[in-house]
């Protein structure tokens, strides 16, 4: 890995090429430079040797030279906050497909697999970003698991965090989303706090809709960014309390509109742009890092603060003193544009090689070989009873709401077949499951879901946050079982099951999360099986999506987990039925 520190003997051949006394390795002339340092945009020629870039000026002797024809030069971009997870793809793959957009270096939580292999899973995302072309950093999950409510396939304590504290590519301790307990003094909580302070790394927040002395106690301990804000006012109170605030633009949620106004000449310096959760389909057909950024000078924020946003912001947040700037010292991580408006990448170079070309990534790059996984699935779905004996005449039900990681709560009269709840497609009643594959523990939590739609066959899926068990939804128990069954086989990913025959699958075997496929590959089997689960009727956009973000029980307000229905907003398991 390339840390930001050249040998001694690189150093001084550096020093050498600077000076002017050997050649350079690459001269880029007639150029417009953005410079993030003083919001400039100035005429240059830029050299670089052994990686780096060494200096201005057209007079240096140089081994190539290309000349720009006047476009723009551009630091590459660093995405602050994102859990590659969500790509589906493996580092290898996702790395490939976002350098063509721009992007040299991110900041990753391996949140996701961590919860599904613990330290495993973390090293495994840590071996797996050697030798790519794209500068793959991390921080350290902090909520393993998120919450007691749920098995995950692992426990993380500050203990099994502290060696990762000490490795090259670990940049900071990963999103505190367990606020409530920095806020009443969780010793387990502030012994990770404590951990991160004594290495010396930044402590990244997630504390949605915090405020008032709740915000102030919260900051008391060190945590100084946020990626969670949803509003003008709640963005403004945590970036005048002293936080770094991360816009986020995702898949499943996108701030920057909201949060657009807060920009100007007082506060871009302490925001960034993230993207936190980013699906194929949006990185492939919008972009990453760089669809934010030309979506923020669409709306009309100046070029070069769009650009510091990306680039010099979060390499300063997280002490990347290589990265993030055009200039003598820093890394040759180089975008070339001919439209800063449009923001059309023509060239990508990382390190003073060009990786990318016209939006398409040098056929010449590197493919690491791929790393084993350990096995993450301990489960016999034959095995699951999806009987739900009926207890009472009124029962909790999910209700989903389209394009929402929320949801709601119904009271209704199930329908009693033989003494058991059974599905009831014509009011949009589907039975629901979660089934614990870590431990092989035999739990399952049952429940009844509307707003899904399906009219017949099951969906299943192995990506259910955050712990990640399987998750199935179905009008009848045969074809949840079936659908569960391909899951498990996969190990991880995808299944629609129709009329007792497997329609559609998208594996995802690197921990039930990610494919090692191509993203378009992956890309195009969403497509399918999507296509799938609305020929079963579902109406949703992405119904694999929604029923992921059901077995999340953290965000309101009625979820269902392994262990049963979690209310979210009482924060506690409740009873399938209820009183009448």
């Amino acid at each position: 890995m390339d840390n930001g520190m050249a040998t001694d003997n690189g150093m001084a051949a550096i020093i050498a090429a600077a000076r002017g006394d050997r050649p350079v390795d690459l001269l880029l002339t007639n150029l417009r430079l953005v410079n993030v340092f003083n919001g400039r945009i100035e005429d240059r020629s830029v050299a670089v040797a052994e990686g780096v870039v060494v200096g201005f000026g057209d007079t240096y002797s140089a081994k190539k030279r290309v000349d720009l024809d006047g476009r723009y030069l551009l630091p590459g971009f660093i995405d602050s906050h994102l859990h590659i997870e969500s790509a589906m793809t493996g580092i290898t793959e996702f790395c490939r497909a976002v350098l063509p957009h721009g992007t040299t270096t991110v900041v990753a939580d391996p949140h996701e697999i961590a919860n599904v292999l613990g330290v495993a899973g973390i090293q495994y995302m840590l071996d797996s970003a050697e030798d790519q072309p794209l500068d793959v950093r991390f921080s350290l999950p902090s909520c393993v698991p998120a919450t007691e409510m749920e098995t995950a396939g692992a426990r993380l304590e500050a203990a099994d965090l502290a060696p990762f504290f000490n490795h090259p590519r670990v940049m900071a301790l990963a999103e505190m989303m367990n606020f409530p307990g920095v806020i009443q003094g969780d010793p387990q909580v502030l012994a990770k706090i404590d951990a991160s302070h004594r290495a010396g790394k930044p402590l990244d927040g997630h504390a949605p809709g915090l405020s008032g002395p709740s915000l102030h106690a919260y900051l008391s301990t060190g945590i100084r960014s946020d990626h969670e804000c949803t509003d003008l006012a709640e963005a403004a109170e945590k970036l005048a309390a002293g936080m770094h605030i991360m816009v986020r633009e995702g898949t499943c949620a996108r701030n920057l509109d909201d949060l657009f106004d807060l920009i100007d000449p007082h506060t871009a310096r302490r925001m960034m742009w993230c993207t936190d959760d980013r699906h194929p389909h949006d990185l492939l057909d919008e972009g990453h890092v760089d669809a934010a950024v030309r979506k923020a000078i669409g709306k009309g924020l100046d070029p070069v603060t769009a650009i510091q946003m990306a680039t010099l912001n979060p390499a300063e947040y997280f002490r990347l003193e290589r990265v993030g700037a055009v200039a003598p010292g820093r890394q040759a991580n180089l975008l070339v544009v001919s439209d800063l408006a449009a923001l059309s990448i023509d060239a990508v170079y990382v390190n003073g090689r060009e990786v990318a070309a016209g939006g398409r990534l040098k056929a010449d790059l590197p493919r690491p070989a791929p790393i084993a996984v350990p096995l993450s699935m301990q489960v016999d779905p034959q095995q699951i009873d999806l009987t739900i004996p009926a207890e009472g005449e009124r029962i909790r039900v999910i209700e989903v709401i389209p394009d929402q990681v929320v949801t709601r709560e119904q009271i209704v009269r199930p329908t009693i077949v033989e003494g058991t709840v059974a599905a009831d497609p014509a009011r949009d009643l589907l039975k629901l499951a979660v089934v614990e594959r870590h431990t092989g523990s035999g739990n399952v939590g049952l429940g009844l879901a509307t707003g899904f739609g399906l009219q017949r066959g099951a969906l299943a899926a192995s990506v259910a946050h955050d712990s990640h068990n399987l998750i199935v939804i179905g009008a009848t128990d045969d074809d949840m079982r079936l659908a569960l069954q391909a899951v498990a086989e996969m190990g991880g990913g995808f299944a629609a099951v129709a009329n007792g025959q497997v329609a559609a699958t998208l594996p995802l075997p690197i921990a039930g999360l990610m494919s090692d496929a191509p993203m378009e590959t992956v890309r195009d089997q969403l497509d399918a099986i999507i296509q799938v689960a609305h020929e079963l009727g579902a109406p949703l956009s992405d119904p694999f999506m929604a029923l992921g973000f059901i077995a999340l029980p953290v965000i309101p307000k009625l979820k269902i987990t392994d262990r049963g229905l979690v209310d979210v907003d009482r924060f506690e398991i409740v009873p399938l039925f209820c009183a009448a």
